[in-house]
């Protein structure tokens, strides 16, 4: 009998745990489910984006059922990796007990992108670009764990 490998316990974090972070989680769920233990939080909690929820249901990923958590109750898991997401979280990251090492991949805000918007279609644009953006970095994961850069 053969043993399964384990997966690697990665932590998504980001300011509000509503978009960035919940949007890598989704990805790393549906791409990586094999290797990689996927959990997403914020150094505050602010409750889904409903164009986060959205743009991922486009490309048939649903998070609807993802909650927001503070990543303050989540200190007692042994993470591999804490990948933070956004400046914000990269900066104020809490210290992880154990072996957790912690690497930054920034993407932009998308909240931020769209209130420039003139229409909520125009609003999407944004999260779609992000989303594409981390789908493109979860593909590469875990390999670029070990030579991370920062799109930031």
């Amino acid at each position: 009998m053969t043993a399964t490998p384990q997966r690697i316990k990665i932590l998504f974090l980001c300011t509000g745990n509503s978009c960035r972070s919940q949007m890598a989680e989704g990805w790393a769920r549906a791409l990586k489910d094999d290797v990689i233990e996927a959990t997403s939080a914020g150094i505050e909690t602010h409750g889904l984006n409903p164009n986060a929820v959205a743009v991922m249901a486009e490309a048939d990923i649903d998070i609807s059922q993802q909650r927001s958590q503070c990543v303050d109750d989540l200190l007692h898991i042994p993470f591999d990796y804490v990948i933070t997401v956004c400046a914000h979280a990269h900066e104020t990251c809490p210290v992880f007990p154990g072996q957790a090492r912690v690497i930054h991949v920034g993407f932009d805000d998308p909240p931020l992108l769209a209130t420039k918007a003139r229409t909520p279609e125009m609003a999407l644009t944004p999260y779609r670009r992000v989303r594409d953006e981390i789908r493109a970095f979860i593909e590469s994961l875990p390999e670029s764990l070990a030579h991370p850069t920062s799109p930031d």
